[in-house]
């Protein structure tokens, strides 16, 4: 891959795009973890139709971006306040982060998390916390190679009548 990955905030005009790196992203990693029959029900319509709405009723801080190469979304982060619960803390979480499966290992996701931590930082997060289901060894790998790591806390997920085990990562932050 030669073209630069431009790093931006997500736009409305976006949520088809991201539904679609959302959808590829989910049918790809967790081949093998989720029932193939509930990753083949996914929909990039429905999806979009969901970033949508989502998108246009935010009103979190949640920051969501995309990657782009060549003009196209290649590549999708969301992060913001750490999830808890009820409580709050003054750390942040990523909660998502994904690529387009042809888009892996060429520098999308890196760019991404790399602007994800520094706005982060900016924003005087100590720290970002994400979970990760334990048996998604790849990103396992990259998270760690990006400066996370288990802080010790697993807990189930259930999805699609499974329950899989997830566990949250953390990495201090600089501003």
């Amino acid at each position: 891959m030669t073209d630069a990955v431009r790093v931006r905030d997500m736009a409305e005009d976006d949520c088809e795009a991201v539904a679609e790196v959302r959808v590829r992203g989910w049918r790809f990693a967790y081949d093998g973890l989720l029932p193939a029959w509930y990753l083949r029900a996914m929909s990039v319509e429905a999806d979009a139709r969901a970033r949508r709405r989502h998108f246009a009723q935010d009103r979190s801080r949640a920051v969501h971006l995309v990657a782009e190469r060549a003009g196209s979304v290649v590549g999708w982060a969301c992060y913001g306040p750490y999830r808890n619960g009820s409580a709050t803390t003054e750390e942040g979480e990523l909660f998502a982060l994904y690529a387009r499966p042809d888009q892996l290992s060429t520098g999308v996701g890196r760019a991404l998390m790399d602007e994800a931590a520094a706005r982060a930082a900016a924003e005087g997060y100590p720290a970002l916390r994400l979970w990760v289901l334990k048996d998604n060894a790849r990103a396992r790998r990259f998270y760690e190679k990006a400066g996370f790591a288990p802080d010790g806390v697993e807990e189930p997920w259930h999805v699609a009548g499974v329950t899989l085990s997830e566990l949250r990562y953390v990495r201090g932050l600089s501003g």
